[in-house]
């Protein structure tokens, strides 16, 4: 197979990556950690789990709703401003969660967390790639880019279990105030200037179509794992609604290009309906793997919440080892390539866990989630690199914005999908035994999310990135091209 060689990537795209992901460490580490934290803060409370479930949920939805906003928020106030702005909320937010007094307040201030967080995740894409010319270097920019996305479920939980041990709860949300400061310090000091693109005019209808989709979609799902599962009217009732919804969304968009709040037309581009395709079932299988991975740890191996925090760290190590790889090679062999690569060595690295048992080798154990990790850490570089493949720049956040929404709700789906899938194969089972027979039928589900998204995988551009964005003419990038590029 002939390979590009890749061109050198812009030295201030690269700054501007850095500095975005100081910042954007607190965002993705805040919405996991609290994840591990949620029966101790119904302890400290006082307050059933039931409740203080909201305090994800909500930050959620208020991420979820946020993100389609963020195109129309950057052309009338500016990149650099709308970044620091959010940085600032996200910042405001966490000190006054560290502070709550109730599960009420806590709630109302992680809302607040998430309006922050929901800005911020897509301009940290649209900011950097915006300073690549013709997406020069976009396999190696992403694997900065998306280093907290991919680090976030990880290493999230780790360390909201090494707090949980050693310090007060509101130490979780403190943790956050440094990367803030240091993250506002360098966007003020280093960031390039980004005026705004005029007074532009938001699409309201737009707006409410797609807010109350968001809602409906991700709180229903959220609700899965509660008794009854997909039969439960709290979850398809709002799930329905919010496709309904949504494909309201779309129909109204497609009619007013020009002035909609999301450019949905660009999914008629082969490179950005096939990378949002794949990163909603990357997205299934990271969230859904932060779901069963520490469960199993916990239920079949018996170790306590710090333990099975800390046992995962070898992922973490994994997904750093294989990002700079992964990014050389994304722009000189091809996103399809690699992606396929990746996804195959988590499939394969999930397979032992199926055949797991109370009683294998934690050496072993260690030793495939770092490979694990390393396929992980090797995914989604160069998906979301094509994703951006021929996008003009005012496009850009539009592409932003679509891919980090397939992630998002891709996460929720397969978090919701392996809860019910866990909690059917376990059933009334007491005996070790028989959880452990319901977590191999779990964990060859999600090998199955994998094999599909290989399948997926084929629809991504064949050609090496840096040579597509120097020389693929506009028709290579339509979804009526041979081969996929």
């Amino acid at each position: 197979m002939s390979s590009t060689p890749a061109p050198a990537v812009p030295r201030r795209a690269i700054i501007t990556a850095l500095v975005l992901m100081v910042g954007g460490l607190a965002v993705i580490f805040d919405s996991t950690i609290v994840s591990i934290a949620l029966k101790t803060l119904a302890q400290e409370l006082s307050v059933p789990v039931s409740t203080i479930q909201w305090v994800s949920t909500a930050y959620l939805l208020a991420l979820g709703v946020t993100i389609p906003v963020v195109g129309w928020a950057q052309a009338r106030i500016g990149g650099k401003r709308l970044w620091m702005i959010a940085l600032t909320i996200f910042l405001a937010a966490s000190i006054a969660c560290s502070l709550a007094w109730s599960a009420p307040s806590l709630i109302v201030f992680r809302i607040a967390q998430g309006i922050g967080g929901g800005l911020m995740m897509p301009l940290m894409a649209t900011l950097a790639i915006q300073q690549v010319p013709r997406g020069v270097g976009l396999g190696r920019l992403m694997a900065v880019v998306s280093l907290p996305a991919a680090l976030g479920p990880i290493l999230g939980p780790t360390i909201g279990g090494l707090i949980l041990n050693w310090l007060d709860w509101r130490w979780l949300f403190w943790v956050n105030v440094p990367f803030c400061l240091v993250g506002l310090v360098l966007a003020w000091r280093v960031l390039p200037a980004d005026p705004p693109a005029g007074r532009t005019k938001l699409d309201l209808v737009g707006l409410l179509l797609i807010s109350p989709a968001l809602v409906g979609i991700l709180y229903g799902l959220s609700n899965v794992s509660q008794d009854g599962g997909f039969s439960r009217p709290d979850v398809w009732a709002p799930v329905v609604a919010g496709m309904v919804l949504f494909v309201a969304f779309v129909l109204v968009e497609i009619r007013r290009p020009a002035g909609a709040l999301v450019d949905v037309l660009l999914l008629r581009r082969r490179p950005v309906a096939s990378s949002s395709a794949v990163l909603f079932l990357s997205g299934a299988s990271l969230y859904g793997s932060m779901l069963l991975l520490p469960l199993f740890f916990q239920t079949v191996r018996g170790l306590e919440v710090l333990a099975a925090a800390l046992v995962l760290i070898p992922q973490g190590v994994g997904a750093l080892l294989s990002r700079t790889l992964a990014g050389r090679l994304t722009d000189s062999l091809g996103a399809r390539v690699v992606a396929i690569a990746g996804f195959a060595v988590m499939g394969l690295a999930t397979v032992p866990f199926a055949m797991a048992d109370a009683s294998t080798s934690e050496l072993w154990l260690g030793g495939v989630l770092l490979v694990r990790g390393f396929g992980m850490g090797a995914v989604m570089i160069p998906v979301m690199s094509v994703a951006f493949l021929g996008l003009e720049r005012d496009e850009v956040p539009h592409g932003s914005i679509i891919t980090r929404l397939a992630q998002q709700v891709g996460g929720a789906f397969g978090v919701a999908i392996l809860a019910v899938i866990l909690e059917t194969a376990v059933g009334g089972a007491t005996d070790i035994a028989g959880v452990t027979a319901g977590f191999a039928v779990a964990f060859w589900w999600a090998v199955g999310f994998t094999v599909v998204a290989i399948g997926v995988c084929f629809a991504l551009p064949r050609k090496p990135v840096a040579e597509l964005a120097r020389t693929a003419p506009a028709e290579e990038l339509e979804p009526t091209a041979a081969d996929g590029a």
